[in-house]
């Protein structure tokens, strides 16, 4: 239950979802975790979950905060410093997808600049202003990326895939850069989770149920026949950012989709079934 006993940690996007999960299971784990986001009720929720599974409440910092300001930024590092003196573990988990109603490759530059803001480059800011305490407690950093970064395309949403995309690589970069340091660079790639994401992006509880329910039902979409949880990823998060048990893994993106990733057209149709 003290895996994580004296590290401290930095879960972006921690309002809801995966990233409110994963600031739970480290909480569980006796980390001290600094949790972020825009929203401040979202965040007391968080905390509140938090403080059912740990013994120390002064182990959670929490910061209201704008991830895609520099200064937002800044005061989250800097909160987390001046709450425990040192960064053993960065999850670079907040990211949208951000839309317009056009959902093809249509979509407005400015719809580009906003999606790569917060999936991409505020990503790189954060990695930029935690680099060096991470060298000096030789830490960890854990990305969150997703299987709409391919190589099947995902036409609705060009710019998310595209910005995934890009933050995958980026992933390989850096953890090849850092890892001479002493710092290793993973990330995580979610399949369909139900996660409040498809409420981020306008949807209705009864649409995303909708979707859901379409998703579930059909064998080519999830093989695995159920959604992912916010939990699954937690686990998996925490799983690369524990050294003890996946040390020898560097500048990889586990994929956690329920199989959907393995499906092509061509796979989808029932052979036996057209004979």
């Amino acid at each position: 239950m003290n895996r994580f006993s004296g590290k401290s940690v930095i879960v972006t996007g921690s309002s809801s979802g995966i990233g409110r999960a994963t600031a739970v299971l480290f909480a569980k784990y006796g980390a001290q975790v600094t949790i972020t986001g825009r929203d401040a009720g979202k965040l007391e929720a968080t905390k509140k979950k938090m403080l059912k599974v740990m013994k120390n409440p002064e182990n959670v910092c929490v910061v209201v905060a704008n991830l895609t300001d520099s200064d937002g930024q800044d005061e989250i590092v800097q909160s987390a410093l001046d709450a425990f003196g040192r960064i053993d573990v960065l999850v670079n988990n907040a990211g949208a997808n951000v839309v317009d109603g056009t959902f093809n490759t249509d979509q407005s530059t400015e719809l580009y600049h906003k999606t790569f803001q917060i999936n991409f480059e505020a990503v790189i800011e954060m990695v930029k202003k935690t680099k060096n305490h991470l060298i000096e407690s030789k830490g960890e950093i854990v990305n969150v990326s997703s299987v709409a970064a391919g190589p099947q395309a995902l036409a609705p949403s060009p710019y998310y895939a595209a910005s995934k995309a890009a933050l995958d690589q980026y992933t390989r970069c850096v953890a090849l850069d850092l890892i001479l340091q002493g710092v290793r660079v993973n990330s995580v790639s979610p399949g369909v989770v139900t996660s409040g994401f498809l409420g981020a992006m306008g949807m209705s509880e009864q649409v995303q149920k909708q979707i859901e329910e379409n998703f579930t039902s059909n064998r080519a979409c999830i093989p695995a026949g159920v959604c992912g949880k916010p939990e699954d990823i937690a686990e998996l998060i925490i799983f690369l950012a524990d050294r003890k048990r996946s040390s020898y893994i560097i500048g990889q993106s586990i994929v956690a989709d329920g199989g959907t990733s393995l499906v092509s057209g061509l796979t989808a149709q029932n052979i036996q079934r057209n004979n």
